[in-house]
């Protein structure tokens, strides 16, 4: 396949001239009340994530649209919550990237957490990768794929991003 990186590279100079603000506007939007996914399993999604990730388990209850299905959240700081259904009895098939689909989670942790979950990534056999000695990439127990960023809020590999 032949790609054309500097029609790529054209189009995205456009698309930043064209919609990026140097005055940019307030959003409409307070913050990220929960990003919601599917598991298979609760427990094992919540040993993953407050057990291993250490994101404290703040509810679990019966999802509203689906009768014996749990609707549960995890604390990802900054009042952001991570959410999970699991919708027994619908024979799901096994996570996907697709076109349109999640590709990852980012959440922002303090260097020193980074360190310590990377050592608990380690211990507890879960591969993953890292990237610019900022990112860790791994994936959670049902194959979503995860991004343990070392940088604040806002910022991305040292570039202001808010």
């Amino acid at each position: 396949m032949d790609i054309d990186y500097a029609a790529i590279e054209a189009t995205r100079e456009r698309i930043r001239e064209h919609h990026l603000r140097a005055q940019r506007p307030e959003s409409s939007a307070r913050g990220l009340h929960h990003f919601a996914l599917i598991c298979s399993d609760v427990e094992q999604t919540i040993r993953f994530y407050q057990g291993l990730l250490e994101f404290p388990l703040t509810e679990i209850f019966e999802n509203r649209d689906y009768k014996g299905s749990n609707h549960f959240f995890f604390d990802i700081g900054n009042g952001n919550l991570l959410a999970f259904f699991d919708l027994p009895g619908l024979d799901l098939g096994p996570y996907q990237e697709v076109l349109g689909g999640l590709h990852h989670i980012a959440i922002s942790v303090e260097r020193g957490k980074w360190e310590r979950l990377k050592d608990k990534l380690d211990a507890a056999g879960v591969p993953y990768q890292v990237e610019s000695d900022a990112s860790i990439y791994l994936r959670d127990p049902d194959g979503a794929r995860l991004e343990l960023l070392a940088d604040p809020l806002g910022e991305m590999y040292g570039s202001r991003v808010l």
